[in-house]
């Protein structure tokens, strides 16, 4: 059924074909205009933002990815509707750098990352980018940290390219399947053709008006970093294209969880999971902590009244979970904070 006829059943009967018509006509208009102006602010967001590292072409993929420092390869890979800027803001890379050779990279489809249609970007198929990637530059068997989403994709890299990864350091991570309200909330962009209307008309306008409260709601109960509040490229992130990927990692998130899960019990390579235990994301008690008991070997380190933004509250903290596994010295056990006191943000 044509679009146009299709919106004219559901309106009154009683009303006029003409009067139809021009309802229609003007919705039309709108949401023409929408994708007039949303497409500018792409192009203006991308000119004022340009990319800030190296590309590599892998896979007939286009990545984009920041590398810093020297010694021991660490690869980090930032969460869902996030980019490298994340973790150059967090303070992550500066602190890695001082003693390792640091590469952030653009999941596909964030930041200056390509997302081709032609595939489903699961957190495996990301994965598998990332070990070409990897390959192609020369670095061998990284410490990997992801932080959210970022974690579903270090765990697939573990799992099904072991011989890429020396370590994990998983902050703040979903890794077992839960319902959640967000996977229902933000999934419509990745429906296809209706999630491209939605994703080059209204959703970037939408999320104007719900990004600020989503950023609060990851940082809470601590305030937004005043760093991420200057520097974050909020612009980029209400593109179309990557309202379009977040859409499509929200509507994967629980089936990923669901496949991976099964395979954790069989990591052997040494793996910090760090969290919150304020996190208003995700459980830490149905997540991380369960995880830490089903990796052997696995370290725990919980920080106490802390949110989702782990690596913001204390980068430091980060890096000495690297540090641990580059010295040998993971140990089955739980490590709690003795205050709540993180550090000095970045």
């Amino acid at each position: 059924m044509p679009l146009k006829n299709a919106l004219a059943a559901y309106l009154p009967r009683s009303r006029s074909a003409k009067r139809q018509s021009s309802i229609l006509g003007v919705a039309a208009l709108a949401l023409a205009g929408s994708a007039i102006l949303v497409n500018r602010r792409a192009a203006k967001a991308e000119r004022e933002h340009p990319p800030r590292g190296w590309f590599v072409m892998t896979d007939g993929v286009r990545l984009h990815y920041l590398e810093r420092g020297t010694g021991p390869p660490v690869v980090l890979l930032h969460g869902n509707g996030a980019m490298v800027e994340d973790m150059l803001i967090s303070g992550v890379i500066a602190h890695a750098a001082r003693e390792y050779r640091a590469i952030a990279f653009d999941r596909p489809g964030f930041g200056h990352s390509e997302r081709p249609r032609n595939r489903s970007w699961t957190a495996a198929a990301q994965a598998a980018l990332v070990a070409k990637a990897l390959a192609q530059l020369g670095i061998e068997r990284p410490i990997v940290v992801g932080h959210s989403w970022g974690t579903l994709v270090a765990l697939a890299l573990a799992l099904d390219h072991p011989q890429s990864v020396a370590g994990l350091v998983l902050a703040s991570g979903y890794y077992f399947p839960t319902a959640r309200a967000d996977a229902a909330l933000f999934s419509p962009p990745s429906i296809p053709l209706l999630g491209d209307a939605i994703s080059y008309t209204v959703a970037p306008l939408i999320g104007e008006i719900m990004g600020p409260p989503m950023i609060k709601k990851m940082f809470a109960p601590q305030p937004v970093s005043p760093r991420f509040e200057r520097e974050f490229p909020l612009a980029l992130a209400l593109r179309p294209s990557q309202i379009k990927a977040f859409s499509e990692d929200t509507s994967h998130m629980i089936t990923a969880a669901g496949q991976l899960s099964p395979g954790y019990a069989t990591l052997r390579c040494p793996t910090v999971i760090m969290g919150g235990d304020a996190d208003r994301i995700v459980d830490i008690g149905r997540q991380a902590k369960r995880l830490h008991g089903t990796i052997p070997g696995s370290r725990l380190d919980v920080l106490p009244g802390a949110g989702h933004m782990t690596h913001h509250l204390d980068p430091g903290r980060v890096v000495r979970a690297i540090d641990l596994i580059a010295n040998g010295s993971i140990t089955k056990d739980t490590v709690r904070a003795e205050s709540a006191t993180w550090g000095t943000p970045a």
